[in-house]
Order: C-alpha cells, then sequence, then structure tokens
C-alpha cells in the first residue's frame, strides 16, 4: 500500500486486519514522514556555505541526520525484504538483497562520475573564482586514475561526501546473515551485531577509502549497523515497542537537554573544559565508528518523536473534516511523504543537485538571506519534482492505458 494520499492514510477495518496477519507489507506513515522530513536536511547539510545549516538537528546534539537515514532504511528494509526471507526463504530474500546491493553499487559509481564530471566542467568554464574539484578533492583521483579507477569499482577508494551510500551498500550486505542467524537463535543475532559494532571501536573492522594511504572509509559500516539494524528489528518484531511512560518520556529529555551544551558549536566554542572532554572521549561521539553517545542520543530523540506523533503516527495525520489549515497540512504531508517513499531517487538527486545550489550560492552571494532562501526553495523544488517523477514512472501508467484500451 503505498500512502501518497493523506487523506487514505488511516486503515480501514480489512486493512487493519491484513496488516495483523502481514505487517512487512503495510507501509507505517511514520516512516515516509522521517524519510521525507531527512531528506530536505540532507540537502540542506549538503549545500556549501548554506545558511541553514546553522539550524539541523545535527548542531544540537551528537547525532544527526545520518542517524535517521539509516534506521529509517533499517525499518525500510524490513518492509522490503521481509516478507521475501519470511515467505519465500532464506535463498530468495539473499537474491532480493544481492539485486538491491547492485542497484546501490551503480547509484554509487553514476554519482560519483556525475559530480566528478561536472565539477571538471564547472571549473573548465573559467567562469567561477572557486576550484570545484579541489572543493571535493577529486585531484587524487585525476592525478592518478589508472590507479583510482579500479579502486573506485572495487570501493577501495571511497572519497569524502561519497561515502553514505558504499556504507549502506555493505550494511545491507550482511542482512541475509543476520536473519539466518535470527532464526537459529535470536540472542545469536544480537550477539553478532553487537559484536560487529565492538570490532569497529576498537579500529579492528574498517574498510581502506585510499589506495594511497591508510584512511578508512568515513562511515564505517561495520560501526553504523548497528543503528540500521535496530531499526530493522523493531519493524520485524524482533523487539518490542517501548513502553510509553512518564518516567522514560523525562529521561529521554534529560538526555537530549544535557547533551546540547556539549554539541551546539556555539557553547562549546566559549568553553575550554567541554572542548577538552570532546577531545578526551571523542571514540564516544565518534561518527565514523558510530560512537556509543551517537546512539544514545539518537534512541532518546527517535523516543520523543515517537511518542509526539503518537500512535500509528495519527498526530500528523490531519483530520478528515477540518478548513483550510487542514487542507494545507494534508497537502504539505502528501508532498514530505512522497519524498520519504522515493528516498533512494531522492538521496542521489539530493547529493548532486546541493554542489550546484553551492554553485548558485557562488555567484548570487551567501550574505542575502533572500538568496539563501531562494537557492533552497529551488533545491527543495528539485528534490519534490524527482520524487513525483519516480513514483509516476514507478507506477507504470502505461500498463494501466493499455488495460483501459
Amino acid at each position: 500500500m503505498t500512502l501518497a494520499d493523506p487523506s487514505q492514510i488511516t486503515p480501514s477495518a480489512s486493512a487493519t486486519r491484513a496488516q495483523a496477519s502481514s505487517p512487512a507489507r503495510i507501509r507505517d506513515p511514520r516512516l515516509d514522514f522521517f524519510r521525507g522530513i531527512v531528506m530536505f536536511i540532507i540537502l540542506i547539510a549538503h549545500t556549501p556555505g548554506n545558511w541553514l545549516t546553522l539550524w539541523i538537528p545535527a548542531r544540537f546534539g551528537f547525532s544527526d541526520a545520518t542517524e535517521v537515514f539509516v534506521f529509517c532504511s533499517g525499518m525500510a528494509s524490513a518492509i522490503a525484504f521481509g516478507a521475501v526471507f519470511r515467505d519465500q526463504g532464506l535463498a530468495m530474500g539473499t537474491a532480493r538483497v544481492a539485486f538491491r546491493c547492485w542497484q546501490v553499487y551503480w547509484a554509487h559509481i553514476c554519482l560519483f562520475l556525475a559530480i566528478a564530471c561536472t565539477m571538471v566542467v564547472l571549473n573548465n568554464t573559467g567562469w567561477f573564482e572557486r576550484d570545484y574539484v579541489g572543493q571535493l578533492n577529486l585531484y587524487p583521483f585525476f592525478k592518478r586514475p589508472d590507479e583510482n579507477i579500479v579502486g573506485l569499482l572495487t570501493l577501495t577508494y571511497v572519497p569524502n561526501y561519497f561515502d553514505i551510500l558504499p556504507m549502506y551498500l555493505v550494511v545491507l550486505a550482511m542482512m541475509p546473515l543476520v536473519v539466518a542467524l535470527h532464526r537459529l537463535q535470536p540472542l545469536l543475532a544480537l550477539g553478532f551485531v553487537m559484536l560487529v559494532w565492538f570490532g569497529a571501536q576498537l579500529d579492528v573492522l574498517a574498510l581502506p577509502a585510499e589506495p594511497w594511504s591508510a584512511r578508512e572509509w568515513f562511515f564505517n559500516p561495520f560501526g553504523w549497523q548497528l543503528v540500521f539494524f535496530t531499526g530493522f528489528a523493531f519493524m520485524s518484531g524482533w523487539l518490542p515497542a517501548p513502553p510509553r511512560n512518564r518516567v522514560l518520556i523525562i529521561l529521554a529529555t534529560l538526555v537530549v537537554l544535557i547533551i546540547i551544551p556539549l554539541a551546539y558549536y556555539r557553547i562549546t566554542r566559549q568553553l575550554p573544559d567541554v572542548q577538552a572532554w570532546r577531545s578526551e572521549y571523542r571514540v564516544l561521539i565518534a561518527k565514523t565508528d558510530f560512537g556509543v553517545l551517537r546512539y544514545v542520543h539518537f534512541l532518546a530523540l527517535a523516543y520523543l518523536c515517537w511518542i509526539a506523533v503518537g500512535e500509528a503516527g495519527r498526530r500528523i495525520l490531519p483530520p478528515q473534516a477540518g478548513g483550510a489549515a487542514a487542507e494545507a497540512w494534508r497537502r504539505i504531508l502528501a508532498v514530505i511523504m512522497k519524498v520519504g517513499q522515493q528516498s533512494l531517487a531522492v538521496f542521489i538527486t539530493s547529493m548532486f543537485t546541493a554542489r550546484l545550489l553551492g554553485v548558485m550560492l557562488d555567484t548570487l552571494g551567501r550574505g542575502s538571506i533572500a538568496s539563501q532562501l531562494f537557492v533552497n526553495a529551488v533545491g527543495f523544488a528539485v528534490l519534490i519534482g524527482v520524487a513525483y517523477g519516480v513514483g509516476w514512472f514507478k507506477s507504470q501508467p502505461w500498463r494501466r492505458k493499455k488495460a483501459a484500451a
């Protein structure tokens, strides 16, 4: 069931019965909502010189939109692949995952080549003072193309900015093993996920990012798989939903509030003791290996959001009858959820578009709020257009016309 129209979000009695018998086949509106929000945040965060990056959630806590993206990807994977594993067996489920890995792999390769080519074209025009190839540190690739093209295709050359999809690919590839271990014994799956995460924290498990150095992938998949499989486990029913009680709400709120002065740059730069703490305990908040305090902060924030939206996301859904405000929210929600439903295509578009938005800011100037808002509005419009376009193609309208004829 695709929830593109919020007016159709409230399930009927038959849909409720279907969800009870096959929970992985029904989209959760909360999943599409939060993935949609995250797609806009990711665009903001990756646009060079974007003023709005000062106000994204990452500035106020250890975790950021990446955790939400990976967690929701785990939930979405439980929906997309869980039924295959359950109904058609481990071998067919593994084949389904392998096909998705194949898609993500080529999406990564094409994204890199498209951005690298575009940056070269921008440099060669002579219209801009900024060195866009150097901005992404792509000169090593062009200086040693014979070596690095092999590294690109084997994922041993993964430059920064291009590291999320490779991480996602490796985590996806781990899914059949985790599912198989869970079938043998649920504690085996839990132990494996935790053991791999500890391996990342101890720098035992990592993947090389450059053939000429010891630098590892910026997003270590062996660390980040923890948050992915947390989402996967919740959506698969391996983990029960947390209780809704005041004590947990207060505890989660305290965690989020206490972390703000340890993370917000306007505060940390004024407090030498906080800076020293962050330096001494950086392993706890490290983004590369997914430090434990990032996980704690994310879980607290996720719990509060889960409480805020209500059961089945009822608080984000527009009322069935309402005035102009309800209708406006209905339309906005439809857009957000459409973007969330096409997250892979939107994410790839976002990474490419962000570089061009940076060029627009270089041209229009970053000092003007009007230009900043205009550039972000253009970026949002591109993402929305891509989401609806991809949704239209996926609906295969040509088949409906043929049937009607």
